[in-house]
């Protein structure tokens, strides 16, 4: 890059950041206007008088002032608290869609300055690497064949915003953009500041609490929102730009890219710990998807009718349009809707029939009837008859711009619109194949058996083709609705295709025996079979989810015996020879610590892809990632990098969670930008495997450092959560666990039983809980004392962890999630925090630990990078956290007050439904201001 392009983009960063500064400031200016207008001068007033004192104290710590300070807070009448809590609150989401618009400007803006000069991280320059590397076409097509990646969306309680309030969100959002339009006259201007100054006073006159947690059914629709407002137009965007990089780097053919890039979900199929979520529902919510795909195709063919007005008197469309005319005028009998009235124009005519094909499919006609689509294959046909006939009379530029993009949209939608996963624990489908078991008097007790029994038992089980069901045994309730969920998946597969559930993922698998259940269940309905001649078909694969430690280290073992199996490697054989593996990193966090699960993750790829390769086995790896630095939160471009390359093998599914989906897919602009740097890190990904970089000699050195330091951190990081007899005492009063569980933003139990173990705490609220209180424990405790244990101050191994954080990316991304948690903790608030805990024994012998553990962490951080400070290498984030703690503070601070108040009374056997609510409204305003939450 010239240093004129540089200094031109330089110049430009400083000005885009300008305009985000006046984002900030005009949403600023106007939520103080309505301030005044719903609370009069004096709510604005203490509100900025609040925000000036955290200010001041963020730039210096005076004691005076920070007593000075809580009293302030401490002295709020309710109401008035209540107000200020809801502005604060309101102000983060205002500056969060402030740098979602920043981010798509800052993209267009280097786009507009750098001219032919090829943005980082973008799909261009990944493919630009290709050809610089002089990789051979036969080599890219096959690298591209191989990628692929899954996003896949859950429910996970910790998305805390409203549908409505998300509405709101995105009418701010293009009235902002509207914002840089240079031909704005100034009263169009003044016309914007009114309309968002309405849109503001809206939000601050809806509820941003539900009054009730939302049903399963809930979560579906929300869900398919970003569908409909994003994904179905931005994911063939994506794809067109791929194709349009590679015809530019290497034209020597017409690339058509395989559909490498999908979205699935887990909502309205994951039962493990909801009873909700019944096989009904999960009939429902395979409904809905269709029916927003059809949808969709029906709008878009509508669409099409404007366009393709091509006259049979002027042109010579193809005889195979033809034929497919003549055949549609036989089949479809057109209701209530008059053929085409211009016979002259045959494409809007073949619309005409194929609009009545989809209305028929929607409307439930006979399968395979020919006057309905019975599969998107069939409307992919018509609209690929379509297309050469357009090309047949040279509208090669028509087809291109309208039919290509649908056909894309049928080809990775389907009719089921994204593949559902089903989940289960395992101990349902032992309980249940101990009563079926029982029944048939094969075995007394399943459940009694040990693991080899069991293995040897369901195996014989797998090669019976005799059935184990039968309607004429009561069954429990239990037991009956897991079976029906089989059923369901069967029947779904023959309605809606049979992509739509492909995945069963076993949660606590902790042996084979785990696996070859489901598969039994599968057989019972069909989606195993096993025919006279001994071929295998199966539609089903059941997928292990290895969560804890221990469930890591069993994992090569355990999927070892099942491809030793024949009946079990046939199964895989029907499948593509491919098997999908999940690999939890909550749990896995929750139960060994951030240093800990990194290491015993990447300890796990490496060694269950050895064990599938001695089998000939590829694996597909299902990364159930949080947005949450404590749940293996992080970009999407970054966690597909983090893998090794040589354990992508058939491709990748990642988990994308709470609040990640409306920070990431809310927006056109910022869906397209992360796909598009997804598909960067594939492709690089990619490339890496197949021409692998050559390896610093110091790696397998490098490694056995990484495993010491991580059995350090566990030892350190079990002694805290799991040793320490007052640690739960200590968690559970100085953050608000309790009441999170009363905050209606998931439909599923914040636990798996109806228990206080902490074994039995589901990750989700464990790493919310201290995230609200400012901790951020689970993100970092620990790390400190493990890289002290190695470096013990000698400048050798300090320099060791150096070269390590410069050339062993491994170690890199593990310092830098590390940085980014400290950089989001604060234990000048969390010792407020603390100061709840009743026995001050405990708290204060507890506290001090974590406190220094934390100086410890810091201070080996900036030893390893070379930083002054916390994030010097990230100025951007650094800067973000920076503007954002002084306006998060007070939310802590009345947070503490209003547990102190809520607690006192529950103590007493009273309570006060308006102290809950502001409760629950500083853990909204806070989720939005400290983000990466969930």
């Amino acid at each position: 890059m010239s240093d004129q392009a540089v200094s031109t983009i330089t110049g430009n960063r400083t000005h885009t950041n300008n305009l985000l500064r006046r984002d900030v400031r005009f949403l600023g200016n106007i939520l103080g206007d309505v301030l005044v207008h719903q609370g009069g001068h004096e709510l604005l007033e203490n509100v900025e008088k609040i925000r000036e004192m955290s200010k001041a104290l963020r730039a210096e710590f005076v004691p005076e002032l920070y007593e000075e300070f809580k009293q302030v807070i401490g002295h709020l009448s309710p109401e008035i608290r209540y107000q200020i809590i809801r502005a604060f609150a309101i102000y983060f989401q205002l500056v969060n869609i402030a740098e979602q618009n920043h981010r798509i400007r800052r993209k267009r803006d280097y786009e507009r300055s750098a001219g032919e000069t090829v943005q980082p991280g973008s799909i261009e320059s990944a493919v630009q690497a290709l050809t610089e590397q002089g990789i051979p076409e036969a080599d890219v097509e096959s690298m591209i064949e191989g990628i692929s990646l899954e996003l896949v969306m859950t429910a996970h309680p910790t998305e805390a915003t409203r549908r409505a309030v998300l509405d709101i969100h995105q009418r701010i959002a293009g009235d902002m953009m509207e914002l840089d339009n240079p031909t704005l006259t100034y009263r169009e201007r003044e016309r914007l500041r009114d309309k968002l100054l309405n849109e503001v006073l809206t939000l601050w006159q809806t509820d941003e609490l539900r009054d009730r947690k939302p049903t399963v059914v809930d979560e579906v629709r929300n869900g398919l929102y970003y569908f409909d407002e994003t994904l179905f137009e931005v994911l063939p965007s994506v794809y067109e730009e791929l194709e349009r990089c590679l015809d530019k780097y290497y034209p020597g053919k017409r690339w058509h890219v395989p559909a490498f890039l999908r979205f699935g979900s887990w909502i309205g199929g994951d039962r493990d710990g909801n009873p909700s979520v019944t096989a009904s529902v999960t009939w429902e919510t395979l409904t809905m998807h269709r029916s927003l795909a059809l949808e969709k195709y029906e709008a878009l063919l509508n669409e099409l009718m404007g366009h393709l007005s091509f006259s049979a008197t002027i042109v010579t469309v193809s005889d195979e349009l033809l034929e497919s005319l003549k055949r549609d005028r036989e089949e479809v009998e057109l209701r209530g809707v008059d053929p085409w009235r211009n016979e002259k124009e045959p494409y809007r005519v073949k619309l005409t029939y194929m609009l009545e094909k989809l209305a028929n499919t929607r409307d439930g006609a006979l399968k395979g009837s020919t006057k309905r689509y019975n599969s998107a294959e069939e409307l992919k046909e018509d609209l690929m008859i379509i297309d050469r006939s357009l090309r047949h009379h040279f509208a090669d530029c028509v087809a291109d711009t309208h039919i290509r993009k649908l056909v894309r949209q049928v080809e990775l939608f389907g009719f089921h619109l994204a593949a559902l996963d089903v989940r289960q624990h395992s101990k349902e489908h032992e309980n249940a194949m101990a009563e079926i078991l029982a029944n048939m008097n094969i075995v007394d007790d399943y459940a009694a058996l040990g693991e080899q029994d069991k293995i040897e038992l369901l195996s014989r089980l797998l090669n019976d083709p005799r059935p184990l069901t039968s309607s004429h045994f009561d069954y429990s309730e239990s037991t009956r609705e897991c079976l029906d969920v089989y059923h369901t998946i069967y029947q779904a597969q023959q309605e809606f295709g049979s992509r739509c559930i492909t995945s069963y993922l076993i949660s606590m698998t902790q042996g084979a025996s785990d696996l070859l259940e489901v598969m039994v269940f599968a057989k019972e309905v069909g989606l195993f079979r096993k025919d006279k001649t001994g071929a295998v078909r199966c539609t089903l694969q059941a997928v292990p989810l290895f969560e804890t430690i221990d469930d890591l280290h069993a994992a090569p073992e355990i999927m070892e015996q099942l491809f030793a199996l024949p009946i079990y490697r046939q199964s895989v054989e029907a499948m593509g020879n491919q098997h999908e593996i999940m690999l939890g990193y909550s749990d896995s966090n929750k139960d060994g610590g951030v240093v800990t699960a990194n290491w015993e993750l990447r300890v796990a790829l490496n060694a269950i892809t050895g064990a599938a390769r001695k089998f000939g086995v590829k694996l597909k790896f299902f990364h159930g990632r949080g947005g949450a630095l404590g749940r293996g939160g992080m970009p999407l471009n970054r966690s597909i990098l983090a893998q090794p390359p040589h354990t992508i093998g058939a491709g990748i599914k990642i988990t994308e969670q709470g609040e990640v989906l409306s920070s990431r897919y809310a927006l056109k602009g910022i869906a397209h930008r992360s796909l598009e740097q997804a598909t960067w890190a594939l492709v690089t990904a990619a490339r890496l495997a197949k021409y692998p970089a050559e390896e610093a000699q110091a790696v397998a050195e490098w490694e056995q450092i990484s495993k010491t330091i991580s059995e350090t951190a566990l030892e350190k990081y079990q002694d805290l959560i799991f040793r320490d007899p007052d640690f739960l005492t200590f968690f559970k009063e100085s953050t608000p666990l309790p009441e999170i569980g009363e905050l209606n933003i998931g439909s599923r139990p914040s636990k798996r039983k109806n228990s206080d173990r902490f074994e039995d705490l589901r990750a989700i609220p464990w790493v919310f809980s201290w995230t609200q209180s400012r901790y951020l424990l689970p993100a970092w405790y620990a790390a400190g004392t493990a890289l002290h244990s190695y470096a013990q101050g000698d400048p050798a191994r300090v320099q060791t962890l150096r070269d390590m954080y410069a050339n062993f990316p491994f170690f890199a991304s593990l310092i830098d999630n590390l940085q980014m948690a400290l950089a989001k903790a604060d234990l000048v608030i969390a010792k407020e925090y603390a100061g709840m805990i009743k026995d001050k024994t405990i708290r204060d012998r507890i506290f001090s630990q974590i406190e220094e553990e934390y100086k410890r962490t810091s201070s080996l951080i900036l030893d390893i990078t070379g930083q002054d400070e916390i994030l010097d290498n990230v100025p951007v984030i650094q800067e973000s956290i920076r503007l954002r703690n002084p306006y998060v503070d007070p939310l802590s601070y009345m947070q503490v007050q209003l547990l102190a108040e809520l607690r006192k009374l529950r103590a007493k056997g009273e309570d006060d439904p308006e102290l809950l609510r502001e409760v629950l409204l500083t853990i909204n305003g806070i989720a939005a201001g400290l983000r990466n939450t969930g």
